[in-house]
């Protein structure tokens, strides 16, 4: 099934950056699945992710030889949320990827104290593409984690968790 417009796709990265991401995935409690980067699918063969750079709009056709995992089918949204979703991806281009949210939610997993951890993790000015797919679901309408979790404190593999 093809993925339309505010699905969210799952894949991985290959290489040193994919293993530790894994790792923080596992540190983070999030299970050691191969998939280490989300996505938001916006039509036209165009993709949102969040990158070292800042969030940016990509071609789908970059992850032609990876396997991804759609959010589609899996995840009921309807077509005012899915128009929610994209707009809020869209104002999320160039927020600044951090590497420093693996560590903030290494930390609240470990339960070690830091002041200010908690806004930390859960502000959208610094995301890594996990949080963007979370933060730009709850802005269309859509508790994609509702577990009481913290704002923010989503993984990949969190995400992977959800539609698997």
């Amino acid at each position: 099934m093809p993925p339309l417009p505010g699905d969210f796709g799952l894949t991985q990265i290959h290489g040193r950056v994919g293993k530790l991401i894994r790792l923080g995935q596992w540190l983070n409690g999030s299970g050691f699945e191969d998939f280490e980067h989300a996505f938001i699918y916006i039509g036209n063969g165009q993709i949102i992710e969040a990158e070292p750079g800042g969030a940016r709009i990509a071609f789908l056709s970059e992850y032609d030889h990876n396997t991804i995992v759609w959010s589609s089918g899996k995840i009921e949204i309807d077509e005012a949320q899915r128009n929610g979703v994209v707009l809020a991806a869209m104002g999320y281009l160039r927020v600044r990827y951090s590497f420093l949210d693996y560590q903030a939610l290494v930390m609240h997993r470990l339960h070690l104290w830091a002041p200010g951890l908690k806004r930390y993790i859960a502000t959208s000015k610094h995301m890594i593409c996990s949080q963007l797919v979370d933060q730009c679901y709850q802005d269309g309408g859509v508790m994609l984690l509702p577990d009481g979790r913290w704002p923010g404190y989503v993984t990949p593999g969190d995400l992977y968790k959800r539609i698997s």
